[in-house]
């Protein structure tokens, strides 16, 4: 059962999130899905992404079913390609003219490499290249409706993770958990940074590791090894609904508001990866993301 914030009480018969307007990409199923519930459940107005417009509808309406909330829309975008991301965050622009939060949740695993239409490797495309370009062509939105928060989903594989900049793509040597811990080491890394580079802009950024939770994660490409552990420990782990506490939690808590640059998990700050928090890494990261985005505004 989805546990909502205890500071999530209405207040003279309005419930805490209305009039707030939320962005969560990967919203069809687990984490994203459950964090939606949440949200709308206590007033937020819920723009989902899936991709595939029919599921992500049929998301859209099990969330308004499940919240009580109507306010809960639909769009699709393949983020593995950032053409469609950019299209994506056209379409997002044009339907609000406010953005509160952006909860960044899409991601993947695969066990082999597979390019995207961009010639990217897609674990690094859609876990890390996809939140790094839809944030920045969404902050202008994000500035404007402040204060205003950019929650990223990460993972506990960040502390494993290492940037390999002098083979970000895996061409030479891949390994899907290699390739799975370096994208969550970069979100965390460009959520330090984008913290930094907003400074007294009242938008806040903040990354989060949700606990090991009970998805379909990882299910178009598994290793033979994973599926087997995962079959074995799949009851042992948490449930969308609890894996989705801490990300509506740093989405709606007055106990975070103005906290920004932290890493988070059962609702606390927690110590990430100490290559996160190397200012020389984090811009050199964010500048070869923008190289590898060929990072231009959006228009609405």
């Amino acid at each position: 059962m989805l546990r909502l914030p205890t500071e999530a009480r209405s207040v003279a018969g309005t419930l805490p999130m209305a009039g707030k307007v939320i962005l969560i990409t990967g919203g069809t199923g687990g984490i994203g899905k459950a964090t939606a519930i949440g949200l709308a459940t206590i007033g937020a107005r819920v723009g989902i992404t899936g991709r595939d417009l029919a599921r992500a509808e049929q998301a859209a309406a099990d969330i308004r079913a499940a919240s009580g909330n109507p306010a809960v829309a639909a769009f699709a975008a393949d983020m593995t390609s950032q053409a469609e991301v950019r299209r994506l965050a056209v379409a997002v622009l044009d339907a609000y003219p406010q953005l509160h939060v952006l909860v960044n949740n899409v991601g993947g695993f695969w066990a082999h490499r597979h390019p995207t239409t961009d010639g990217l490797e897609r674990t690094f495309a859609l876990n890390h290249l996809a939140p790094f370009l839809l944030t920045n062509l969404l902050l202008d939105r994000l500035k404007a409706s402040a204060p205003a928060r950019v929650v990223t989903v990460s993972s506990g594989a960040q502390s494993m993770g290492r940037i390999a900049f002098d083979d970000l793509q895996g061409a030479r040597n891949y390994s899907g958990q290699r390739a799975y811990n370096q994208s969550k080491l970069a979100n965390v890394m460009f959520t330090n940074e984008l913290a930094r580079r907003l400074q007294d802009t009242g938008v806040t950024a903040n990354s989060v590791h949700p606990g090991v939770v009970r998805t379909n994660f990882g299910a178009e490409d598994q290793a033979w090894f994973f599926t087997v552990v995962s079959r074995v420990v799949r009851p042992l782990l948490k449930t969308p609904a609890q894996g989705a506490q801490t990300p509506i939690y740093l989405a709606s808590s007055p106990e975070v508001e103005g906290v920004t640059g932290k890493f988070f998990a059962n609702r606390q700050p927690k110590t990430a990866n100490k290559l996160a928090s190397d200012p020389e890494l984090t811009v050199r990261l964010w500048q070869v993301s923008a190289d590898l985005v060929s990072m231009r505004p959006a228009t609405p």
